[in-house]
């Protein structure tokens, strides 16, 4: 009884399997019959459409040209085609059709069933009795099942169509060709030719210029070579190869390369044009070639991996500086005008670094006794002078690292690792105020390992300075080398303010300083004065910097005294302080010179409004803060025909000469007229608006700032990408080598001291730990011995 009810369940399943094969077969079938039949009843619709076609071609009626006139070749087509038509209309008309067609069709696979292993495992499961279905009683209800199943005999092979594209496709394009093909339209077609140029089209389509799939061709031997040259520019430039040299042999490699047709075009480049195009043209080749062979660079020497990504969608930038109010100077103003104009934007956040000096540097370096018992104490200082003068409330964060200062350099130099005091997690762009100057001693972490970009702005003619002192000539030179080290280094790019300064790798030219809206505003002032036909100025010329000699004293007492006699009667007003103050004084005095020493006050002050004419014969700045003030107040600016001059040779108001008889021509010149009112364009040219705008192009921050929302709307543009991390580049691998040596120099105390560090500014000391609260040097940097 067992074996019946497992015999029973078994046909039972088997039965209930075959049962619903068969009604999916069923359904197929029915549906192919289906398809067939409107496959059918569309080619009779064609036919309706072609015998309509016919006729109105019949129907058509030429102009007669000539006696001689022959028929136009399109209706002798029509003539032609007519028989052909014919024969395929007699085809499909066939009962046979449909059935020739799925014969056509049909897939080559071929499937068998086989029943016999069924057969065997029930037969060997159930045994021969009552109830019980027997070898030969199996086979019978086999052939019955499957003759029912699929109308066929058992030992007929049973086809199955498995795929109906081409029928789809058929059926698809005559639906189109009934839809938008009238009689008319299709003989419009044919006359006019658009019939023949879309069937060319599709045949272009289909069959691809071969030269679509060819390969990116190696680079060349002068491609090469033009690659060699340009990474090694600043190697020649120490050996005395001037770069424009370098950037001409570049050019000429890369010409040669594409005269010969070798210089690869398939990633879309342009060709080269110009010596400006030919690094980006080059960088393109070189990624093409590099993203065929499936390389992927990462970097190069002991380039950090873990560097800040942002994940808030904003940007982070640290502006480090050399030194803070308030010591008036241009490194301690234009770095906190640049942080709350930058601050203005929702794109990033910024933190201003400044340096903390103990209460005995505070003594030496800060004007009128002025000192802070805390950073928190200098930090609302800051605040308060910059809110006074912008009229806004900038939001940015101040934060101190520990400085020391030095009398012989009279500057700054920081003490320990600057880039430690920015967190890891804001460690997204650097500015460096000054980046010779931060890195002359730096040991620590690499800037450029650390964060993503980093910007240097050059404010100081290091060169000029040191070429005054004893043995200038040996020391410039030995610092004009370890500047470009120490920028190879440590930035990515470099500001110039002006042509004044040292030519460093990486760097270009534009003034990034603006003045402070306080002077623009006293500079209107004058402007409705003048309209309203009030006395604007008062008073003559006068001068105004830090007394030392190298910030153009020199200049101008030699000048005063050499036309003593031409400028007599003429009087100058100086306002300054400063270490070489005495002796400043003393020397004019011995000349005998009519100049008025007065303390050093703000350029904005009262007292200052109403001198006419600001002197300023410096050939040592390299682009002098004062000047721009005096500019934007509208008053007379008398300087040198010097490259940090250029920036102000556009305003009517500046008068620059080139000898010292032309500065006594300029100088009653300016006495004797009154200025220009500055345009609104020159007002804006000054503003910190207008400098904030020319440091975000210059330094590329614009890219860098909106390379996110440009990849998320051209996200498969990525050429610049591809070259960025595509390209391994032998100057990366110099410049991570540069900075790993200066590390391991910059470690040794004896080489420090010998180089004129100040003693202990290797790390920051206990007086450093206790007001900025840092663990000390030990703790946060432990030296471990084994």
């Amino acid at each position: 009884m067992a074996g019946d009810a497992s015999s029973s369940n078994a046909f039972s399943f088997l039965s209930k399997g075959w049962r619903e094969v068969r009604d999916s077969a069923d359904a197929d079938l029915q549906l192919i019959k289906d398809r067939a039949n409107s496959f059918k009843n569309l080619a009779t619709s064609f036919d309706r459409e072609i015998e309509n076609f016919f006729n109105s071609a019949s129907s058509f009626s030429v102009p007669a040209i000539g006696s001689g006139s022959s028929p136009p070749a399109e209706i002798e087509f029509v003539k032609k085609l007519q028989p052909k038509i014919s024969e395929f209309r007699r085809v499909y008309s066939s009962p046979d059709f449909s059935k020739t067609v799925l014969e056509k069709w049909k897939p080559r696979t071929r499937i068998r069933i086989d029943l016999s292993a069924i057969k065997n495992a029930i037969v060997s499961e159930v045994e021969d009795g009552d109830g019980v279905i027997d070898g030969a009683g199996m086979r019978k209800w086999n052939r019955v099942r499957f003759r029912e199943f699929w109308g066929e005999n058992e030992s007929e092979e049973v086809t199955v169509t498995r795929d109906w594209e081409p029928i789809q496709a058929l059926k698809t394009r005559l639906r189109e060709f009934e839809k938008r093909s009238s009689s008319a339209e299709m003989f419009e077609s044919f006359k006019n030719g658009d019939f023949v140029e879309k069937v060319k089209s599709s045949l272009r389509s289909i069959c691809k210029d071969p030269e679509d799939s060819k390969e990116v061709p190696p680079l060349g031997v002068p491609e090469l070579l033009a690659c060699l040259v340009r990474q090694s520019g600043s190697f020649l430039d120490q050996i005395g190869i001037r770069r424009d040299v370098c950037d001409k042999i570049v050019e000429n490699l890369c010409n040669k390369r594409k005269n010969q047709l070798l210089w690869g075009s398939t990633s879309g480049e342009t060709s080269i044009l110009g010596n400006d195009s030919v690094n980006d043209e080059l960088d393109s080749r070189v990624a093409s070639v590099l993203e065929s062979t499936g390389h992927c660079y990462d970097g190069g020497f002991w380039t950090d991996h873990g560097k800040h990504i942002p994940s808030d969608g904003k940007r982070h930038v640290a502006i480090v500086t050399t030194a803070s109010l308030p010591w008036m100077t241009g490194t301690a103003v234009n770095p906190l005008f640049r942080a709350a104009y930058l601050a203005q934007s929702a794109k990033q956040s910024v933190t201003l670094l400044v340096p903390w000096l103990s209460m005995s540097d505070q003594e030496l370096v800060y004007p009128n006794h002025l000192t802070f018992s805390s950073p928190e104490e200098q930090e609302t200082y800051i605040r308060k002078w910059l809110e006074e003068r912008i009229g806004f409330k900038p939001d940015f964060k101040i934060s101190f690292y520990p400085g020391k200062f030095s009398k012989e350099r009279r500057s700054i130099i920081p003490a320990g690792d600057t880039s430690q005091f920015i967190p890891s997690k804001d460690a997204d762009i650097a500015i460096l105020e000054e980046p010779e100057h931060l890195n002359w001693y730096h040991h620590g972490r690499r800037w450029t390992d650390k964060f993503n970009h980093v910007v240097g702005v050059v404010h100081t003619n290091y060169l000029e300075y040191i070429k005054r002192e004893k043995n200038g000539a040996l020391q410039a030179f030995l610092v004009k080398h370890i500047n470009n080290w120490v920028i190879r280094a440590y930035c990515h790019k470099v500001l110039r303010l002006s042509a004044a300064t040292q030519d460093l790798p990486k760097s270009v030219i534009c003034n990034v300083h603006g003045v402070n809206p306080k002077f623009l505003k006293i500079g209107e002032k004058v402007d409705e004065d003048r309209k309203l036909g009030n006395i604007t100025f008062s008073k003559g010329a006068y001068f105004l910097g830090k007394m030392v000699w190298a910030k153009g004293y020199r200049e101008l007492i030699d000048l005063l005294a050499k036309h003593k006699h031409e400028l007599d009667g003429f009087n100058l007003d100086v306002f300054g302080n400063g270490e070489d103050a005495h002796e400043v004084q003393s020397t004019a005095k011995k000349l005998e010179l009519n100049v008025n020493f007065l303390r050093g006050r703000d350029h904005a002050d009262d007292s200052l409004h109403d001198y006419k004419v600001f002197i300023n014969p410096s050939v040592s700045d390299v682009l002098c803060t004062a000047t721009a003030e005096a500019l934007a107040m509208g008053k007379f600016v008398v300087c040198a025909d010097h490259p940090s001059n250029d920036f102000f040779r556009s305003f009517p108001n500046c008068l620059t000469f080139k000898s010292s008889e032309d500065f006594v021509a300029k100088v009653k010149e300016a006495l004797e007229n009154e200025p220009h009112p500055l345009t609104p364009e020159e007002r804006y040219n000054l503003s910190w608006e207008a400098a904030t705008q020319r440091f975000l192009e210059y330094s590329d921050l614009n890219k860098v700032l909106n390379s996110d929302k440009e990849l998320e709307s051209n996200g498969t543009d990525r050429k610049a990408i591809r070259k960025s991390i595509s390209t391994p580049s032998l100057t990366e691998v110099v410049d991570g080598g540069l900075a790993f040596a200066h590390y391991c120099l910059t470690g040794n105390e004896l080489l420090r001291l010998c180089t004129g560090a100040i003693p202990g500014t290797r790390d920051y000391d206990r007086q450093h730990c206790k007001d900025l609260r840092l663990l000390p040097p030990q703790v946060e940097n432990p030296i471990y011995t084994w």
